[in-house]
Parts: structure tokens; C-alpha cells; sequence
């Protein structure tokens, strides 16, 4: 081999070597695009763990309609577990992983507003999701939430029937006050229960089951046990709680939620929880998904998020607002069951089963 052939053979060699560290660095660049710098990369924080729709419907609604939208995207994923300084080191951790767009359902709305700002000023784009945290947030999906307060006091007023008299003494356990949505559910509900009964005792439940049952025990103790007509309870998991505790005292009133968690289905079906509010999680996960892809390609958002919504730190951050409905009995099937949020298999276990005949729920 003469030394120009060994040169050609040389520098083929050599080009071959360079195509293949390329190759496998460009592999390397996509991973850490994942995780570095963040290009295609999502991160999603939600609040806790004890609200069974975040694990069951939010989480994987979300990750599954971005993926859909951007195959090649990666969602970046933590819980809280109802800890607003783990959350704030969660966002950090997001910022460190350098996530283009963080979808945000703040466990403490107006604690969170200095990590959203960190976040921000990186170059990241903040959706929240549920909850309106504060700081300069991109957009909001959430449910109308007052509305949603509304709809829980018309339907505690409904199960009362006759005996909703201004005179008539009930408990309302509302969520935590860190939560924005907290203070518009009770608003609501007050609009339509104020004058209409009196409200005896009132407590916020932090949207845990075993505070909310403290509360409602602390409240048989001061209303008197024959004195309490009906409990409005801002959300599901302490609809649990509270029931527990007004079985174990002896006690059967109506008794509000809302989320239509499965528990309290059955629990409806069974007749120890008169209502829920059903927010389907599906459109809200997906109308957030869509926004986060969108800001994530530099593209509009108005046709996702045609609404203004004033956060607490005054900005007016772009929104969609969607519309809940109340579940009774009554409407059990045309609702959770028609949406296929649930089977009627998962309804209906064994202790259900007669309710469900009787609803028409097979």
C-alpha cells in the first residue's frame, strides 16, 4: 500500500470514528435534552396524594395527551404529598433539569409565587393547573370554581328539603386555605346558604380526612348532636372523614363533596353521602396539555385559554374555565358512568350491588 492509499484508508477511518461519536453524542444530546437542557421536556408537579384523582385521572391524562401531541416530549413528574416545601424543592429540581414549560398544581398557592418567579426567570414557562398560583403564571385550566361552591349549596339545600329553615343549624368543613379554590367554593356555597340555614360551626378540613373528622367531632360537641341538619363538606376525602365520624356518633344527615371520587360514588349509592361535584378531569388535563405543548413550540394559546383570570399577586394570567355538575343518585349513570370515569364493575362491588340494581346501574 503506497502512503497515499494508506492517507485515503487513514482518513476514512477517521471520518468513520467521527460519524460515530457524533452519532452516539447526538443520542447522548437527546437524552439530555430529557433531562439537561430540557428542550422537549415537561415537567408536571401535583399537590398530594391523598386526593384520589391526581394519581387515578390527572397524572396520567395529562402525560398521555402530551405524548400524543409530541411523541417525542418527556414529562418530568413529582408529587408534593401535601408538603409546600418539598413542592418549592420539586420546582427547583424542574428548573436544575431545565424544563422549557411547568405545569403546576399548587399545594400553597401564595407560598409557591417566589419559586414560580425562579422558574420564570429562567426562561420557563408556568401553566397553572386546578389551582391559581401565584407569580407570573403563563396560563390557568380550572373548573369555575365558585360555581362549583353553588352547585354544592344548592345541593346540601335540596337534601334538606324541608327541614332547610333559617333556623336550621349546619357544619361546614371547607378545604385548605392555601388553596385559592378553598376560599371560592366556600363563597359560593355561602351565597346560596346564607339565610337559607344558619352555618353553626365552621372549620377548614386542609382537604384531609382525618382533620375533617376531627373538626365535625369538635362540632357535635358545640352544635349539639341532635342539633346538626347537615354537613357541607368541600370535597370528597373529607366527606369520608366526616361521615366516619357522624356514624360513630350516631348521627345521619346529608353531607356534600366533590371530585366523585369512586369512595364517595358508592358512598352516594349507599346513602351516608348525598352529593358530589363531578369535574371531569379529562378535558381539564387535556386543555392543559395542550396549552403546555403549544408554549413549548412558541405557539398562541388564546384558542385554549380565551378567558382572563386575576391571580392573587394581580396578574392577569390567560384561562379556561370549565363547567362541573352536581351527582346525586339520581344521576350516577348518566354522568361518571356514561363519561367511563368508572365501570359499572368498579361501582358496583359486592356491598353496592343492590344499590346499583335499584339505580340502574348494571
Amino acid at each position: 500500500m503506497n502512503a497515499i492509499s494508506r492517507r485515503l484508508v487513514v482518513g476514512s477511518v477517521s471520518v468513520t470514528l467521527a460519524l460515530t461519536v457524533a452519532a452516539c453524542g447526538k443520542a447522548g444530546d437527546d437524552n439530555k435534552s430529557d433531562s439537561g437542557n430540557g428542550s422537549k421536556t415537561i415537567g408536571l408537579l401535583l399537590p398530594d396524594t391523598v386526593t384520589a384523582r391526581y394519581e387515578a385521572f390527572d397524572r396520567p391524562l395529562i402525560t398521555k395527551k402530551i405524548q400524543e401531541l409530541c411523541a417525542d416530549c418527556k414529562v418530568e413528574y413529582d408529587n408534593a404529598a401535601g408538603d409546600p416545601a418539598k413542592q418549592a424543592q420539586q420546582v427547583s429540581s424542574m428548573v436544575a433539569k431545565g424544563v422549557k414549560v411547568l405545569i403546576l398544581d399548587a399545594q400553597d398557592a401564595v407560598g409557591i409565587k417566589s419559586s414560580v418567579q425562579a422558574a420564570v426567570d429562567k426562561g420557563i414557562k408556568v401553566v397553572a393547573y386546578d389551582r391559581l398560583a401565584q407569580g407570573p403564571v403563563s396560563a390557568y385550566v380550572s373548573y369555575d370554581n365558585t360555581k362549583v361552591g353553588v352547585l354544592q349549596g344548592q345541593a346540601l339545600l335540596d337534601a334538606m328539603g324541608s327541614a332547610a329553615t333559617p333556623s336550621s343549624k349546619i357544619v361546614m368543613i371547607n378545604g385548605d386555605d392555601a388553596d385559592p379554590n378553598a376560599a371560592e367554593f366556600k363563597a359560593g356555597a355561602h351565597s346560596v346558604l346564607d339565610g337559607k340555614v344558619t352555618i353553626a360551626y365552621e372549620q377548614s378540613g386542609l382537604w384531609k380526612d382525618s382533620v375533617a373528622a376531627q373538626k365535625v367531632t369538635a362540632a357535635i360537641t358545640s352544635v349539639g348532636k341532635n342539633n346538626i341538619k347537615a354537613v357541607y363538606s368541600a370535597n370528597d376525602t373529607m366527606a369520608g372523614g366526616i361521615i366516619t365520624a357522624l356514624k360513630g356518633a350516631g348521627i345521619s344527615v346529608p353531607v356534600t363533596g366533590q371530585d366523585a371520587d369512586l369512595a364517595a360514588i358508592q358512598r352516594i349509592l349507599l346513602g351516608s353521602q348525598t352529593s358530589t361535584v363531578y369535574k371531569p378531569a379529562k378535558p381539564e388535563a387535556e386543555t392543559t396539555a395542550e396549552i403546555a405543548v403549544a408554549l413549548l413550540q412558541g405557539k398562541d394559546i388564546k384558542t385554549f385559554a380565551p378567558t382572563t383570570k386575576v391571580s392573587g399577586s394581580k396578574d392577569n394570567v390567560p384561562s379556561k374555565l370549565l363547567d362541573a355538575v352536581s351527582i346525586t343518585k339520581a344521576n350516577i349513570k348518566s354522568t361518571v358512568i356514561a363519561d367511563g370515569t368508572y365501570t359499572a364493575a368498579q361501582v358496583c362491588t359486592p356491598d353496592v350491588a343492590e344499590q346499583c340494581k335499584a339505580a340502574g346501574i348494571q
